[in-house]
């Protein structure tokens, strides 16, 4: 039996597949503790996961979009966004999220850390202690260290000609120098653990033993990412906050439903559910806006329709809908295509720009820009609706992502990990 020490930060969608990758070595008889915000208790005990709130790290207790100390929404520029997580998350409370981590570790003496990609004082403080670390990520990689990848965060295709690989090697290169403003904050926190300073901001990740990928490599570009890095599969269900659900329409209207998604998390998307709602008003479809907690379906008017909900469950509403809308985060792109659902993709920024990419790149959706207007958007959904190779590619895609995310594997590369020699 191995102890697995599991540190997040409230950032949406990744929480709950860490949660889950924390049960499943539960259930093969492993101890494990997650150490993240507050507000994440009832998502551990959701799936009956022992839980440990950050004590001086940053630690919100709700999610609204007040206390997300990133507000990457107010971001003007690629390189501000890059600041902004840098100050606020990589870098800036570095030292108090290492603090934290060693605290931990000192009294439940863990086998291996398991953090997120970009809680780098977590990393920092594995490595102090001797501890294996493994980093986490619950979407296609997100930071600038893989090369022949596109960009994180443009939403590029894979790249084809030599055009294609010299330009993204630039931009990658541009990337990785715009992180190291975080730097000597980061340095900083190493210095409080005992640590010699980096010169680069991306030698943190240096002693992962496991960089896991919880996504579909189906998915993904055809990437074979050199090691440690491991695709392990999807890690999705239902978040513990959603509600029972009723369509609110009888059961003889036959009308194809639309499921609109625009994240769990705060982005400032009120405009662009807007003009989907919008733009459903004028179609024959039935629709179901699910807001999530950060937004209220009182701030949202909606034609007959179009129900707006704020907890209503994607599990009990995508067996019954013909496509999905969406600003393509993770789960919110690969739940439908797993039903064999078409997209019609608004991304926002993040990894969505990324996830839209791939939809329309295996021909499963269509990608707008998110200022499309109300009649763009009606005119996109009545082409997937119409256009039955839209749902023959979703589903054929969907089939290699269920596949995937039936042989998952982060649980079996954790215990590996904890069982090697050092």
């Amino acid at each position: 039996m191995s102890r697995f020490l599991f540190a997040t930060w409230e950032g949406g969608g990744h929480v709950q597949p860490l949660v889950m990758v924390a049960r499943g070595l539960m259930d093969r008889g492993h101890q494990v503790l997650v150490l993240s915000d507050a507000v994440n208790a009832s998502d551990a005990a959701a799936f009956g996961v022992p839980f440990q709130p950050w004590r001086r790290a940053p630690s919100r207790t709700d999610r609204s979009p007040n206390s997300d100390p990133v507000k990457d929404w107010l971001a003007k520029t690629p390189l501000e966004m890059i600041e902004r997580l840098c100050h606020h998350l990589i870098c800036g409370p570095a030292g108090l999220y290492g603090a934290d981590t060693v605290e931990v570790i000192d009294a439940w003496r863990p086998d291996v850390v398991v953090c997120h990609e970009l809680v780098f004082g977590v990393m920092a403080a594995a490595e102090a202690k001797g501890v294996k670390l493994a980093v986490f990520a619950a979407n296609v990689w997100s930071l600038p260290t893989l090369e022949g990848a596109p960009p994180f965060g443009g939403g590029l295709p894979p790249p084809r000609t030599d055009f294609d690989f010299d330009l993204y090697a630039r931009l990658r290169a541009a990337t990785r120098q715009g992180f190291q403003v975080g730097l000597p904050a980061l340095n900083t926190a190493r210095a409080s653990l005992g640590l010699a300073p980096l010169t680069d901001l991306f030698d943190q990740l240096t002693p992962a033993g496991r960089i896991l990928l919880a996504t579909s490599r189906a998915f993904d570009f055809d990437l074979t990412p050199p090691e440690p890095f491991r695709y392990v599969g999807p890690y999705m269900a239902d978040p513990e906050w959603t509600e029972a659900w009723t369509p609110p329409w009888p059961a003889s209207d036959t009308r194809p439903l639309a499921l609109v998604s625009f994240s769990t998390m705060y982005q400032g998307q009120e405009p662009a559910l807007r003009r989907v709602i919008e733009a459903l008003g004028g179609l024959a479809v039935r629709a179901v806006v699910t807001l999530g907690p950060s937004l209220a379906p009182d701030d949202f008017a909606a034609p007959s329709n179009v129900a707006v909900s704020a907890r209503a469950p994607h599990g009990r509403i995508l067996p019954l809908a013909s496509l999905i809308i969406t600003h393509a985060g993770h789960a919110s792109a690969l739940r439908p295509l797993m039903a064999g659902l078409p997209l019609v993709c608004l991304p926002l920024g993040r990894d969505q720009p990324d996830n839209a990419q791939r939809v329309a790149e295996h021909g499963a959706g269509i990608r707008l820009l998110p200022d499309a207007s109300p009649a763009e958007i009606a005119t996109a959904v009545s082409k997937v609706l119409g256009d039955p190779s839209y749902g023959a590619a979703a589903e054929s895609l969907g089939q290699r992502i269920s596949a995937d995310a039936a042989s998952r594997s982060a649980d079996q590369e954790l215990i590996a990990l904890a069982e090697e020699t050092p």
